[in-house]
């Protein structure tokens, strides 16, 4: 067993039934509960089920079986660490490395290293993932109940994600909204477009920089929708720079995105969290050239 959750019992007069406890006080969810409730539970040291009553003071330690993660074998590859605690561990993706193994893909995976930087046994929970080419936050929760609360409040709209991202060209409007469904183009293509029967995807952009043949945005996706950003953006006309699927393909480049900040609250105690991303180190990700390093650095 692996201890997940420590908790000191407060704000209850008397006493009150484990199981009520756990759900009202701490927000664990039912499944987790069940998953834990026979041998994953103690109450001041003493292995008890839900039905024991707790009192103010009382020490609950929760563990749930330790499982060995699918497919993800631990890779000794550099990790940028930019947020950890005993819940979760928030790393900075570089480009052309996928979130996680896939079918057919047979590069090294973020899951990979992930896997070596916490060790074994190991299950990858990734809240939010980012597509192989796009750089930046990538949020990993380390167990099952903050994997769940965290799911929970990024359905329920409660993370921002903020994008950095290269444009062939400007927009008419250096600042708006784009409210357009989208939907996958046909059923075995993974290319996205916006149509009236798509499902609803909003974005929010603002131009930091315009020059000649270019510009720099930041973009806030406000749904989560495959693709979104850099269908939204070719839709009003600005795909992304060498954007190979929305916009021109640059033989030798891929397109610019980065996420570079995510907010969000913490799985335990709600407080909102924020973490920013570098952007000193574009040109290390990819094939930028040392001018656009230079005014992406100091946007």
């Amino acid at each position: 067993m692996r201890e997940i959750i420590r908790h000191t019992v407060s704000g209850i007069d008397g006493k009150m039934k484990l199981g009520d406890y756990l759900r009202r006080n701490m927000h664990l969810s039912v499944s987790l509960i069940k998953r834990v409730k026979y041998g994953g539970i103690t109450v001041g040291g003493e292995t008890v089920t839900v039905r024991r009553e707790v009192a103010l003071g009382d020490e609950i330690v929760i563990s749930e079986p330790e499982r060995e993660s699918e497919n993800v074998v631990p890779m000794d590859i550099p990790l940028t660490v930019l947020f950890e605690d005993e819940w979760i561990l928030a790393v900075d993706k570089p480009v052309n490395m996928p979130t996680h193994p896939s079918r057919g893909n047979h590069l090294p995976t973020l899951a990979n290293a992930v896997a070596a930087y916490i060790g074994s046994p190991f299950v990858f929970r990734a809240v939010n993932r980012l597509d192989r080419d796009t750089s930046g936050i990538v949020l990993i929760a380390k167990n099952q109940h903050a994997s769940a609360r965290l799911s929970r409040a990024l359905a329920r709209g409660e993370f921002e994600k903020r994008y950095l991202a290269r444009l062939e060209r400007a927009p008419r409007d250096l600042s708006g909204i784009i409210d357009a469904p989208i939907a996958r183009k046909c059923p075995d293509n993974i290319k996205r477009i916006v149509t009236p029967g798509g499902r609803e995807a909003v974005t929010e952009y603002k131009i930091l920089k315009v020059w000649d043949g270019g510009a720099l945005a930041e973009l806030k996706p406000i749904t989560g929708r495959t693709h979104q950003l850099r269908v939204h953006m070719a839709y009003i006309g600005s795909p992304l720079y060498a954007d190979f699927l929305y916009g021109e393909r640059v033989e030798g480049e891929t397109y610019f995105l980065r996420c570079h900040y995510l907010s969000f609250p913490h799985p335990m105690d709600d407080k909102k969290i924020e973490i920013f991303a570098n952007t000193d180190n574009i040109l290390r990700q990819s094939d930028r050239t040392a001018s656009w390093f230079l005014f992406v650095k100091h946007f």
